[in-house]
């Protein structure tokens, strides 16, 4: 064992258990805060640091409980519990119904209901036949007693604290009810659980102390000058403690926004400066807004449960927006005003309100359309869920950049100018491919593919051009360009990633040291 080396190293809080202590003793971090004058935050660190010099051994772990009064606790010991307080009216006033208690007391309902529930399985309260609470004139039960005994004992001790090991085994049944472990704000105590852990100091520690004391270090060297000591001239009779300048100096990390959140931030700002207003909705849809209204026919294979989630409870909304509803049933059962001849079956305006997760971001649009300025941009970021296996390229929750844009001269041409920005400049694609494409609410429709230098050529997303039967059901009579990227992939280019599950990695240390591309 090097000991200059370990002196080197050692900080004044290891240094002065070094000094004080020798093998005999028991030290726990009670021990030192008493004699040492340690806050506990510094006892265990000088413990862990002598510990990782092997200069001391864990000896022993002691479990302890302590049950500290919340403030509802106090509030008790005040006023008398909800038990007492419910008795003692009844007592006074007769017999009331439970929400008359609950006033006259100024208590919930919930409260006063399970207060009565209790007393009546003891058999002090009672339910008469008018459907009142009634006192049966039985004798308290003496958990009751027992119950103020122990707010009063703990609001009178300085820390608020009762010791478990210290309490009667009648004290300690009835506190156990009265206590939780977390989420204790509605509880008259928290239950604190510790350990006392005691420490020896091994014999090494003994040679490490005579050297110590061979070369006068005492633990009080000063380790940092301070404006006072400088003004009172204090530190010119003081010993200075050595520093090891090979030591690396502490990582600062400093707080910045998740490099997904900035690049989603980077989309946002990329698309309002070139005049695109924004739009929202919510993760819950109904069919209608999420197929229907996109003609999207009711028996379409996307509609099956293995691609959308259903709502448990409510698993329908109350009603559709009209004259939406009408006007879609029409084009859906024979093309309505929109010239096609739609799907030819009987809309069914039950399944239509059947509530979804949002499956596709298109939906935003479908919400828009009715709505919407012309000419005029629009985009919006959705959260989507969609059933699928999760790998590299495939979530099964998932972003979608969303948008579109009305106007008599919006064409082709418009589109694939958009689509090259989107897989070019925000995504920072180099490999760029159009493919044809089908959906059932855009025609023409086109299919944005990008290459990845990992995972090769993938799908960015779709697009096209509204069909009359999306667009003219809604009030709109102008060509509607639209798209649905998916913005986790771009971020897979942008972010210099090879899987979609990185962008949502747990590993925080991971995420501190990705760097942003954008």
């Amino acid at each position: 064992m090097d000991i200059s080396n370990i002196i080197k190293n050692l900080h004044p809080l290891e240094i002065k258990v070094l000094l004080k202590y020798s093998e005999k003793d028991e030290l726990t971090a009670k021990k030192l805060i008493s004699e040492l004058d340690y806050k506990e935050g510094h006892a265990n660190q000088a413990f862990s640091w002598l510990s990782g010099k092997e200069l001391i051994i864990e000896t022993g772990r002691t479990p302890y409980t302590f049950y500290e009064i919340t403030e509802n606790g106090r509030q008790l010991s005040s006023t008398g519990t909800v038990e007492e307080r419910l008795v003692s009216l009844l007592k006074e006033k007769g017999a009331l119904s439970l929400p008359e208690v609950a006033s006259a007391l100024n208590i919930e309902n919930k409260d006063i209901g399970s207060a009565f529930g209790q007393l009546s399985k003891e058999g002090i309260l009672k339910m008469n036949a008018e459907k009142k609470a009634e006192y049966t004139g039985a004798e308290l039960p003496k958990r009751i007693s027992v119950t103020s005994a122990l707010l009063k004992k703990a609001c009178e001790a300085e820390s608020g604290l009762l010791d478990k090991a210290k309490l009667s085994a009648e004290e300690q049944e009835v506190i156990s009810g009265l206590a939780k472990k977390r989420g204790a704000a509605d509880s008259p105590f928290k239950m604190i659980e510790r350990e006392t852990v005691t420490y020896k100091l091994l014999p090494a520690a003994k040679d490490v102390a005579e050297a110590l004391k061979k070369a006068g270090v005492t633990g009080n060297e000063i380790g940092e000058i301070t404006p006072k000591m400088l003004a009172s001239g204090e530190w010119k009779n003081g010993t200075f403690r050595g520093y090891n300048i090979s030591i690396p100096p502490a990582r600062i990390i400093p707080g910045r926004t998740n490099p997904y959140v900035q690049f989603l931030e980077s989309v946002k700002d990329k698309l309002c400066s070139l005049g695109f207003q924004e739009f929202d909705g919510p993760l819950v849809e109904t069919e209608f807004w999420n197929g229907d209204a996109l003609f999207m026919p009711q028996f379409h294979a996307a509609r099956d449960i293995h691609d959308v989630y259903r709502i448990k409870n409510p698993t329908h909304a109350k009603s559709i927006e009209e004259p939406y509803l009408s006007n879609i049933a029409r084009v859906h059962e024979d093309g309505g005003n929109s010239g096609s001849r739609g799907w030819n079956y009987s809309f069914d305006r039950e399944f239509t309100r059947r509530l979804i997760l949002r499956s596709q971001g298109t939906v935003l649009s479908a919400h828009q359309l009715h709505k919407a300025e012309v000419p005029g941009k629009y985009f919006g970021i959705a959260r989507c869920f969609r059933y699928d296996k999760v790998d590299a390229t495939h979530l099964s929750d998932f972003y979608q950049t969303e948008g579109i844009v009305l106007g008599e001269e919006a064409n082709l041409k418009t589109l694939l100018g958009f689509l090259e920005m989107f897989a070019k400049e925000i995504a920072g694609a180099t490999e760029v491919k159009y493919v044809p494409g089908y959906f059932p609410f855009t025609e023409p429709s086109i299919e944005v593919h990008i290459k990845h230098p990992v995972l090769g050529w993938f799908e960015l997303g779709g697009s096209g051009i509204f069909r009359p039967e999306v667009t003219k059901a809604m009030g709109i009579d102008v060509p509607v360009l639209a798209w649905g990227i998916g913005i986790d992939r771009m971020a897979l280019m942008a972010l210099g990633l090879n899987d979609l599950r990185e962008l949502f990695c747990e590993d925080i240390e991971r995420v501190r040291q990705r760097k942003a591309r954008f």
